[in-house]
């Protein structure tokens, strides 16, 4: 899949600016010994910091009680990474940490670049498409799916970065980040060794719980009147899917032969149920399903799916968790799965 404009104007920007505003940062902690993550009561633990929610909530299980470790979370106001922007606050974080954990998708190219001619030789960084680089997986454009309209840059087709929505995906991120955590702590490594088996067992049977899911449902595809992050998570359990838009495109509107496709093939499959992503309530999610539904002259549900893309700190100190989120993923999935048109 081509790269889309809006990533581009992104990376243009960030490149530009971000020389400087390193410069500036780099410049003021030589000068003055300034560690932005730290206070004065964890000034002498290690730094980890976690661009997205699911590599922050890994890490934290991993570190479980350890008081040797505080871990920062970069995106926790709700911004999505697909549209974030970097701040001086935010490249202060990123350079002064013990360790950084990030996906290194497209969304993080200007992370990457950044590393490379800026970098810390002291850090610890964990790059998790480069941890999964056998199980990272294209875009794929299915049937029906619109495509993006995309800048004529060359590129014809792109990884697909939403790799936490695989709980497969999630057991090797868990070990990378533990070899990590190991590393800049080594005195508590049996602590994060131990952390990482319980956690990872936990995974374990939360895979084999879609797995069953799946084989139970046969061949029973799922409609998502939105766009598609999701591609890990069928692919994984064999779940054939229509979908909207591919990936986390930048489209809002459907196309009446997307909306056509979709309908017929709600009506035809006898599907219970429409899918869609968090945060679609009153949203042009909402209103292409209710739309699709309408034309297919059917009666269906409206359930979302959470891919955990613009995660709030309110969510976090109310417990949210990422086993929670998949747990509840599934639940969703069995639903959409098994719930036929008119019951």
């Amino acid at each position: 899949m081509k790269t889309r404009q809006r990533w581009n104007k992104k990376m243009v920007y960030n490149s530009l600016i971000l020389c400087i505003m390193i410069c500036v940062i780099l410049t003021v902690s030589a000068c003055y010994g300034v560690r932005p993550l730290e206070s004065e009561e964890d000034g002498d633990k290690v730094q980890v910091l976690c661009t997205t929610f699911p590599l922050y909530d890994w890490t934290r299980q991993i570190v479980g009680e350890s008081d040797a470790i505080t871990i920062s979370l970069l995106l926790d106001n709700g911004v999505d990474m697909h549209s974030y922007q970097a701040s001086a606050a935010d490249i202060a974080k990123i350079t002064s940490c013990d360790m950084l954990v990030y996906v290194g998708g497209t969304s993080d190219a200007w992370l990457s670049d950044m590393l490379k001619k800026n970098g810390n030789d002291n850090m610890t960084v964990v790059n998790l498409m480069e941890v999964l680089k056998d199980t990272v997986r294209k875009e794929e454009l299915v049937e029906g799916m619109q495509e993006e309209h995309h800048l004529e840059d060359g590129h014809d087709e792109e990884y697909d970065e939403h790799i936490w929505l695989s709980v497969k995906n999630a057991v090797g991120a868990c070990a990378a980040v533990k070899d990590g955590l190991c590393s800049v702590d080594a005195a508590n490594a049996d602590i994060y060794e131990a952390n990482c088996r319980g956690y990872t067992e936990r995974l374990s049977q939360l895979d084999a719980a879609y797995a069953g899911m799946a084989k139970e449902a046969g061949q029973k595809p799922v409609l998502f009147a939105d766009r598609f992050p999701f591609l890990y998570l069928m692919k994984d359990y064999g779940i054939r899917y229509y979908a909207a838009f591919p990936g986390c495109s930048s489209e809002t509107a459907a196309s009446f032969e997307t909306v056509a496709f979709l309908a017929g093939k709600l009506k035809e499959e006898r599907l219970g149920c429409v899918l869609t992503l968090e945060n679609a309530k009153n949203g042009f999610a909402l209103s292409l399903a209710q739309t699709i539904i309408e034309n297919a002259g059917a009666e269906a549900k409206v359930l979302s799916m959470d891919s955990m893309q613009s995660v709030t700190r309110a969510q976090i100190d109310e417990g949210m968790t990422y086993y929670d989120v998949m747990e509840q993923n599934l639940l969703v999935l069995k639903q959409a799965m098994n719930e036929k048109a008119g019951e």
